[in-house]
């Protein structure tokens, strides 16, 4: 049975549009978003492994292995089985990072661009194999169709100018495809759906021939059974090959494919959405493979029964053909059609990012003044129209002298010689790009002397000159025949050369850092890094020395609403996010390589002056994120560290953590209740950065080197705040270092209202202690202004006796006014403003103060000496000093014996004055000397004091801007306590 020429392209030609079709619409969305993502979608998807060799050539490989055959579904199987540590790694980093290819991969982890460059020669070498296979099985299936002697079928193959001609326009339709729908550097849904059905039609047509086989050449299973006693040489057939050492190497060479053959990877790592399916992954694929494995023995024995006179490859199609089923035989050959498209598509999708990325753009560099997207993308169509140019080269250089099972093997050989590299990826951080270069340099080598050049010269065996020139005629036999030795004696000199060379050679610390991120280990060196940019609109601007203007601008828009960041936000965590999402976004644009060299010579990382400065903030999200894969006691420890910073969040104190170059580390619920600004905004930033009051308080308080700070008076709003402040280093890995500081912000306004009422009330108790002193003072001018009076009207007829007793009256009551006027001003509360402060002397503040104490009669007497300078002044609210004076000479009274001295001095020094008052008491115990300043704190007896005195005057010193230093016992003598009190002249607000 055979078929018109032009029913066969026109078949073809109708199966091509419905693909080109199903991307289409799928890219317009018109397929609902539920249908394309699902798991389902792209598991059908990544059946692009099973190219034109799994249709057809796996056929030939159980005739030539038997059962050993199994081992390209096994070794495949296996890898997908263990998705979860095989390849999901993989996954996880192409898509954070955006890899677009294996050698991109390989140049993120080896941080070494020669392994890019040759990574991608090495590729090219292994897939034009593979491209070849594609397009001989596509032509020898045409030819067989079209074939018009009704005789017979065709034993051999011959060249046939139709054929030809069929294969290049197939090529240059699939060019076209791919150029349509994978050209550009996005994720294109339609290409996964266009691929996903192009695998659902291989695998119905392989099933379909299968059951044909079985229960139409055979009856049915009994049929088959009795086939196989009857003819037991078959079932021996599929034995002896297995204990053959060559069928072991095939499990090795297959058990590669699913992650080094550049069109899977591009699929399973690139394309796929790992991250959502890689559970479903490892149990739907391997049963996929059990399906597509099924058919091929029936297939292969049905051959045998119906005596198809083709080669064992071509079975899937000749049993059809034999058995005169068109629909059948159409069925098979769309299969077959389908199993090699996706693999050319996928193949050259992968091989033109390598290229672009590795080659030509490290070689001509970005032209500025182009658009940038579209000069990528023409670039990248070249490319692809170059892989399927160069891959019917070299189909037309084989000119069909090998089998599709030899062209594969030597393409999956070829691609064996990555596994030691990529397996190093994730699992070998020790493992660096001499090895790797060295490595496959060796393997490839080995395998294109063994393999390649034999298959393209037909040449059988090597003579090495060397030894033949001192009469040793050493010969190695080489070419197809041979090829389980070449790859055992590739692979095994790969890798010895590659371990070794990686033990012995140190790698760089950009390769030592590489490899820490591939393998999930950045955290053992999580550096806080240094980016001299201030704002994300900086990056623009920098980026357009390389990028272009529009690009550039386009390309940080892009990131910003990836991350959600605006484009004001100046944080320095914020600012280095964007940073490494935008190198992960050129990579997948422009490649690692170039994407590396771009972000490194416009906006560089530099390392922190201080050593060993973590990056909290890059812990935290990686924590987040592999928080459901931590098991056992990593993830105990992971809960311990969410129960302390929970307990940190939710304490009701405001708490900040800074690192060592002032970077906010923490901002917790308190602190955003009393500051008003919520962390997610602060987080990351310089405390340079923070809004007023918060940014000079927290600043200064951080640099100085006091740990505590008390009632910092804050206007916040409409009202006054009083904030008190603590800090504390956070110990660093070394010894005696710190590896930033926490501050704990306690708002004290309340306190500080409820102690200006206490306070006040203590002064008002003061007055009631001097009113019997008042009283006593009192009466003794106005008895005498009362006997004064009563003489008067005596001395009426004296006029000069008259006035001197008016003056003596007046004299009086000016004293009783006095007296009043200081007991009054004592009461007042004085000025809260600071603006309203005034040039006040000191000495009559002291002054005042000595004589309201000289009315209590029945304290302890002493004598008050006020030495203060006549001229000595500052910026002062004079009442809340008298206040100051009042309680430190009261107490100083208190604590001296009868008679003693109470000395009262001051003095100028520079912008300061200082105040001493000293007195001759016992002092005060070294003990109670740093509680003497708490509210509430007294040694007197109760109901002698309540301790409010000294703390009301700290409070008023502070309000001053001022300080107070006790010294107890007084410098020179044994006993005695002198207070200081240091007040500058002017004040730091009225200064500004």
């Amino acid at each position: 049975m055979t078929f018109d020429i032009l029913d066969i392209a026109l078949i073809s030609l109708a199966y091509l549009m419905v693909l080109f079709s199903i991307a289409f619409i799928a890219d317009k969305g018109w397929i609902p978003q539920r249908i394309v993502r699902h798991p389902v979608m792209y598991i059908l998807a990544m059946g692009i492994f099973a190219s034109a060799w799994a249709f057809y050539g796996v056929i030939d490989l159980a005739f030539q292995f038997g059962y050993g055959a199994l081992a390209y579904y096994l070794g495949t199987g296996a890898l997908f089985l263990f998705a979860p540590v095989a390849i999901a790694p993989l996954a996880q980093l192409a898509r954070r990072f955006q890899i677009g290819s294996l050698a991109d991969l390989l140049v993120f982890r080896y941080h070494n661009r020669g392994v890019g460059v040759l990574a991608t020669a090495c590729m090219i070498l292994a897939s034009m194999p593979l491209l070849a296979l594609q397009i001989q099985a596509i032509a020898d299936t045409l030819q067989i169709l079209t074939y018009r002697n009704t005789e017979s079928l065709p034993v051999g193959l011959s060249n046939w100018s139709f054929r030809e001609v069929m294969a290049l326009a197939y090529c240059l339709i699939l060019a076209l495809f791919t150029i349509l729908f994978g050209a550009s550097r996005d994720h294109h849904p339609g290409l996964i759906v266009a691929m996903a059905f192009e695998t659902l039609i291989k695998v119905i047509a392989l099933c379909a021939i299968g059951l044909f086989a079985v229960y139409g050449v055979f009856g049915g299973m009994e049929g088959l059974d009795q086939w196989l006693i009857d003819y037991p040489e078959n079932l021996e057939l599929l034995h002896s090959p297995i204990k053959d050492a060559s069928s072991h190497t095939l499990l090795l060479v297959f058990l590669a494919t699913a992650v080094a053959m550049p069109h899977i990877f591009h699929m399973s790592v690139i394309e796929s959405p790992m991250h959502r399916v890689t559970s479903t992954l490892s149990w739907a694929l391997p049963l996929f493979l059990l399906l597509m494995a099924l058919p091929i023995f029936p297939i292969l024995w049905a051959g045998f029964e119906l005596g198809v006179p083709l080669p064992a490859q071509y079975f899937t199609l000749g049993i059809p053909l034999v058995a005169e089923s068109s629909s059948l035989t159409i069925l098979a050959f769309l299969g077959g059609l389908s199993a090699a498209t996706g693999a050319m598509v996928s193949l050259s999708l992968a091989l033109s990012t390598m290229v672009l990325n590795q080659w030509l753009l490290p070689v001509s560099g970005l032209r500025r003044r182009q658009d940038l997207y579209r000069q990528l993308l023409w670039l990248r169509r070249g490319i692809i129209f170059a892989v399927f140019a160069l891959g019917y080269g070299f189909y037309q250089v084989l000119d069909n002298r090998l089998s599709l099972m030899h062209l594969a093997l030597i393409a999956f050989i070829e691609t064996l010689q990555f596994l030691p590299g990529i397996v190093a990826v994730a699992y070998w951080p020790t493992a660096n790009s001499r090895g790797l270069i060295s490595g496959l340099t060796l393997g490839s080598v080995i395998w294109l002397a063994g393999l390649l050049i034999p298959a393209l010269s037909g040449v059988t065996q090597i003579t090495l000159p060397a030894i033949s020139y001192l009469g040793l005629d050493i010969v190695i036999p080489v070419g197809i025949e041979h090829w389980s030795n070449i790859t055992l004696i590739s692979l095994g000199a790969n890798v010895l050369v590659f371990v070794l060379l990686s033990l012995f050679t140190r790698a760089s610390v950009e390769e030592r850092y590489s490899a820490e991120l591939c393998t999930e280990d950045e955290l053992s060196h999580p550096l806080r890094m240094i980016l001299d940019v201030h704002s994300a609109g900086e990056f623009s601007e920098r980026l357009a020395g390389s990028l272009g203007k529009t690009t550039a601008q386009k390309e940080v828009n892009r990131a910003l609403q990836e991350l959600q960041l605006n484009v004001h936000d100046r944080r320095p965590y914020a600012l280095r996010r964007l940073r490494n999402k935008l190198e992960a976004n050129l990579s997948g644009l422009m490649g690692t390589a170039m994407a590396n060299d771009v972000l490194n010579r416009h906006i560089p990382y530099h390392l922190p002056e201080a050593k060993g400065t973590a990056d909290i903030n890059l812990i935290e999200n990686r924590l987040t994120q592999y928080r459901s894969h931590l098991t056992g006691l990593a993830a105990e420890l992971n809960n311990l560290r969410l129960y302390h910073r929970n307990t940190l969040e939710e304490l009701p104190m405001a708490i900040c953590s800074l690192g060592q170059d002032m970077e906010v580390l923490m901002w917790n619920h308190a602190m955003q209740q009393l500051t008003g600004i919520p962390a997610e905004s602060v987080v990351g930033s310089h405390l340079e950065d923070l809004q007023p009051p918060w940014k000079e308080l927290l600043k200064n308080f951080s640099e100085s080197p006091a740990p505590h700070l008390r009632k910092q008076q804050l206007t916040l709003g409409d009202r006054t705040h009083w904030i008190s402040l603590h800090k504390a280093n956070i110990a660093g890995p070394v010894a005696n270092s710190a590896d930033g500081q926490v501050i704990l912000l306690e708002d004290m306004t309340e306190t500080q209202l409820l102690e200006q009422e206490l306070v006040h009330s203590e002064r008002l108790a003061s007055v009631g202690r001097l009113a019997a002193g008042v009283a006593h003072e009192i009466g003794n001018p106005i008895t005498g202004i009362a006997c004064l009076a009563q003489n008067l009207r005596y001395e009426a007829d004296d006029p000069e006796a008259a006035i001197e007793t008016a003056d003596q009256i007046l004299s009086q009551t000016n004293r009783v006014s006095r007296i009043v006027q200081s007991l009054v001003s004592f009461s007042h509360t004085g000025q809260q403003d600071k603006a309203e402060f005034i040039d006040t002397r000191l000495r009559d503040c002291a002054e005042e103060a000595i004589q309201l104490l000289s009315l209590q009669k029945e304290k302890t007497q002493v004598h008050f000496r006020n030495q203060m300078p006549e001229n000595l002044s500052a910026q002062a609210d004079s009442q809340r000093l008298i206040q100051v004076f009042i309680n430190l000479l009261a107490n100083a009274r208190d604590a001296s014996p009868a008679d003693s001295e109470v000395i009262v001095d001051g003095e100028l020094l520079g912008d300061e004055v200082l105040i001493t008052v000293t007195d001759e008491g016992s002092g005060i115990p070294q003990k109670q000397q740093a509680r003497v300043l708490e509210p509430f704190f007294t040694s007197k007896d109760p109901g002698e004091g309540t301790g409010l005195g000294l703390a009301m005057v700290y409070s008023i010193v502070k309000e001053h801007e001022g300080q107070l230093e006790l010294v107890s016992p007084v410098p020179g003598k044994t006993n005695g306590t002198q207070i200081r009190i240091k007040l500058p002249r002017q004040l730091e607000t009225q200064r500004q």
